[in-house]
């Protein structure tokens, strides 16, 4: 997904931080309905990556990468943060992503898949 210009114009995957009472499962429930209008998916993929980062804002943050499986036919209804959204592939994700951890998410639930393919 392109975030709009006023956070940064650059491509990510949905990201977002966990509420006060909220566990890692329920953040990403909510930001996928809030970044995408989804709320029904196959499956999500849990435990895939974590890295921590410097925030000027935050401090020291821990971000968890997950990944979550939709019906090909399902809707997407990007949120006013954004102004694009495709699917791609691998390739043209590492293309287009910003950040490194963000490629390094990508890449490893590329494997995962990969691997349960075979």
């Amino acid at each position: 997904m392109k975030r709009n210009e006023q956070r940064g114009g650059f491509w990510q995957p949905v990201t977002g931080g966990v509420e006060d009472g909220e566990n890692l499962i329920e953040a990403v429930n909510r930001e996928l309905r809030e970044e995408t209008g989804v709320t029904k998916y196959l499956r999500i993929i849990e435990n895939l990556h974590y890295f921590e980062f410097q925030s000027e804002r935050y401090g020291k943050l821990k971000e968890y990468v997950f990944g979550v499986e939709v019906d090909s036919g399902i809707t997407i209804k990007i949120s006013p943060e954004h102004t694009e959204m495709k699917w791609c592939d691998l390739n043209d994700a590492l293309t287009l992503l910003k950040h490194d951890n963000n490629k390094v998410g990508f890449k490893k639930i590329s494997q995962l898949i990969s691997i349960k393919l075979k």
